[in-house]
């Protein structure tokens, strides 16, 4: 309370002062990012009418957001036209399947390797590699940063609307104890107004958002606070206003050798679109901060379509099969009665009542039910809609694993590199766009606050050049088939070793490159291998036990011809009679 009233104070303070002046430039800025964000509303308008359609049927949460103005009642209903919850159970599955495969919490679901092959060839900067990665994890998945709970709702997205954008931001730590690390946040689609690059690449963004006024005093300090907002802050207003946040490529005016914000190859813009005017002083980015992935492409669009839009006859179609299904039901458990026009209009359906007139006198019924149709072709024509459904969400490749629990753990790897296969078109591109647009944003701002070691010599002198490599189980699957045919290979030799007994069909196999390899393939960090000295060593020392063994082996029978050469020398026998009893018989 008492900074809220503090704001207030300076706020009638600043009312009363000299107004803020908006320069030309700023008028400018502010004119050109209206006038691009009026144009990205149009392009957009098409695809927000199909999320909706979406939203409706499996994600109603998301219902009357598509479009900018769009207002929702906090705690309004919106499931009212939801009748069949096969789509937002398919898109939960969905979620559940894809973190698995593409981002799993328990796992390192990428790793970091040096753009040059050279200079992955030095241990410590394979170490560092390994070090830089695990702080990035750690980082993410710290309860300030709000990574897990945001990336749930980014494949919530994808699947519904078929696009997911998250803000990788530094974490504000005013308010605790100046505590550093990463924050992120998973846009919602509806804020979030995108183009492209000539080469495809996400590269500029505008995010429709809304504050209240004590909101943007907080994020932006009274200073900037434009004048007609300030009787909100005074009467501590709810209602919240609209502001803009435009970040692109500079162009005319990047200068990378300047120090401010010009020096940033990304411009950085906040709009307050009631005030007229810039928010802050021009910022600018590094990195961009905003990882966007999409599902799906259609040519010439740049926006993508998710599994419901693919399926989105089938979930209009469930939907209204659901409906007839419903009425056929509820007529068989309370059927319609067809009765003869003999005067008799009213009948008593509670249990035990009579009802006289029912039958004639022969016992015929007078009364009958009107027939419902056949219940069970609804069944079935709903049962062929949800198979379409669960297949497209990927739901249905992973019921055999349910339905045959029996399988050994040969059988389920197999199983779930055949499904690594089948689901990589769909889901391999996310590690492209999505983690390969996030982490560098992660690793810009970790190096920012001092959270990373320095780099090791030879790659400071590459440049520090990296790449982010996919590691997750999705990529581990495409890649098992290397290792196993290895193995099987290996397994197929030894064999033929066994039954020719010649080891030479071996030799064509280098231990030494593929070991590292498919221990690479199946996950082992860097830090669990020996490195070149160590096994340099190791084999030194197997040499010299082995040495030893065979000198112990030989002891006795060196010892047996000492003590003979030792006797034949004291009987006193000729040298060559004395060669010819120490040597053994047929020497």
């Amino acid at each position: 309370m008492a900074q809220a009233l503090a704001l207030v104070n300076k706020s009638l303070a600043a009312s009363v002062g000299i107004p803020r002046i908006i320069t030309d430039r700023e008028a400018q800025i502010v004119y050109h990012i209206l006038q691009e964000f009026s144009q990205y509303q149009w392009s957009r308008a098409t695809f927000a009418n199909q999320w909706e359609e979406a939203a409706e049927l499996i994600l109603p949460t998301s219902r009357n957001t598509f479009y900018y103005q769009n207002y929702n009642t906090p705690g309004q209903k919106k499931t009212q036209q939801q009748v069949d919850g096969t789509g937002a159970l398919a898109l939960h599955r969905f979620c559940a399947i894809a973190d698995s495969l593409v981002t799993p919490r328990n796992q390192f679901w990428h790793k970091l390797e040096a753009d040059n092959p050279y200079v992955m060839k030095d241990r410590a900067t394979r170490l560092w590699f390994e070090r830089v990665n695990k702080a990035l994890f750690k980082l993410r998945y710290a309860p300030n940063a709000n990574f897990a709970g945001q990336n749930y709702n980014n494949w919530q997205s994808l699947g519904a609307f078929g696009n997911a954008t998250m803000f990788i931001d530094q974490f504000d730590g005013r308010n605790h104890h100046g505590a550093r690390g990463l924050r992120y946040k998973g846009v919602p689609l509806g804020e979030t107004f995108y183009g492209e690059n000539h080469q495809g690449q996400v590269d500029r963004m505008i995010r429709w958002f809304r504050l209240t006024a004590y909101q943007a005093v907080q994020k932006w300090g009274i200073e900037a606070l434009p004048a007609n907002l300030h009787a909100a802050l005074y009467q501590n207003s709810q209602w919240q206003y609209n502001f803009l946040h435009c970040v692109k490529p500079r162009d005319e005016d990047y200068d990378p050798e300047r120090l401010d914000a010009r020096g940033l190859p990304f411009s950085s813009h906040y709009v307050s679109i009631e005030g007229q005017c810039l928010m802050r002083a021009e910022g600018g980015y590094r990195i961009f901060p905003y990882a966007v992935r999409r599902y799906d492409q259609t040519p010439g669009e740049v926006y993508g379509r998710g599994p419901a839009q693919i399926v989105l006859p089938a979930l209009k179609t469930l939907n209204s099969e659901k409906r007839t299904f419903l009425k056929q039901g509820h007529r068989a458990a309370d059927p319609v009665l067809l009765t003869a026009d003999d005067g008799i209009m009213t009948w008593d359906l509670a249990p035990g009542a009579k009802n006289p007139g029912g039958v004639n006198s022969d016992g015929r019924p007078l009364v009958h039910t009107l027939p419902t149709g056949n219940i069970q072709i609804s069944k079935e024509m709903m049962a062929d809609e949800r198979g379409l459904i669960d297949d497209t969400f990927l739901v249905s490749l992973f019921k055999v694993l349910t339905e045959n629990p029996n399988m050994t753990a040969t059988q389920v790897i197999e199983l779930v590199n055949e499904k690594g296969m089948l689901v990589a078109p769909t889901l391999g591109r996310q590690h492209d766009e999505y983690v390969g647009m996030m982490v560098p944003r992660e690793i810009d701002l970790a190096m920012m606050q001092g959270l990373l070691e320095p780099m090791p010599p030879r790659l400071r002198e590459a440049g520090g050049e990296y790449n982010v490599v996919d590691n997750s189980p999705l990529a581990k699957a495409a890649r098992a088939g290397e290792a196993a045919g290895f193995m099987r290979s290996v397994e197929t030799s030894r064999e033929i070793v066994n039954i020719t007994q010649d080891p030479s069909y071996l030799d064509p196999y280098d231990f030494d490159t593929a070991t590292p390899e498919i221990a690479e393939i199946n996950g082992v960090p860097e830090s669990w291998m020996a490195s070149p000295d160590q096994i340099a060593q190791k084999r030194q020392l197997r040499a010299r036990a082995q040495a030893r063994q065979e000198q112990i082996q030989a002891a006795p029978a060196a010892a047996a011809l000492a003590k003979a050469q030792a006797a034949v020398t004291k009987s006193g026998l000729p040298t060559g009679e004395q060669q010819q009893t120490i040597l053994p018989a047929g020497a």
